[in-house]
């Protein structure tokens, strides 16, 4: 599915990071290991790389991916691009400063579970972690997302998920994206971020 959602010229969510992303990353160390889950076409790794850190991004589409690596070419930058399913992504624990997750809302409840699991896994020890997806009547807009209300966040479910953590930015709001065709109109949003206690 997504080797076809990606094979347009075009970059289906457009070459700028997400607005969330970029307005948050300040919070990030100098210098970071970076994960950027399920990256795609590269727009938040790209970006990430351009700050100075140290990014690997990963995703299960080699034309999503072959995109990225354009993207970063015609940046100057360097990311390290793995292609892999998030199913068997290792997880390697306390291994990254940061994980950025954004719109990973194609994985079913129980995969999320694990995936988050993941997540907090390997981060280390004061880590990052930055998160941003859609709130359930997101179904409603229709701007963006898969039409599963079951697969949208909720600040209770990040909470639980990420029970322990300290959290910095909790936000459940509407607003305007314009990100490439594939997120575009008033949009159900939620901004997470936390860091892993020390």
């Amino acid at each position: 599915m997504w080797d076809a959602r990606y094979a347009g010229a075009e970059y289906l969510f457009g070459e700028a990071p997400n607005a969330f992303l970029a307005r948050e990353a300040g919070r990030i160390p100098p210098g970071a290991e970076i994960l950027a889950v399920a990256d795609g076409e590269g727009r938040n790794s790209v970006f990430l790389a351009g700050l100075g850190h140290r990014v690997t991004a990963m995703d299960n589409s080699p034309v999503g991916l072959d995109k990225a690596r354009r993207l970063a070419a015609r940046h100057g930058v360097t990311v390290e691009f793995v292609e892999a399913d998030i199913a068997d992504w290792p997880w390697e624990p306390a291994r990254h400063d940061a994980v950025a997750a954004i719109f990973i809302q194609f994985a079913r409840p129980s995969q999320r579970e694990e995936i988050f699991a993941g997540m907090a896994r390997t981060l280390r020890p004061g880590g990052l972690l930055l998160v941003q997806g859609y709130a359930p009547r997101q179904v409603e807009y229709g701007t963006g997302g898969p039409p599963a209300r079951e697969n949208m966040y909720t600040l209770e479910l990040l909470r639980d998920a990420f029970a322990g953590f300290d959290e910095l930015v909790a936000a459940d709001y509407d607003a305007e994206i314009h990100e490439g065709t594939g997120h575009s109109g008033r949009s159900a949003l939620i901004d997470y971020v936390a860091r892993k206690p020390v």
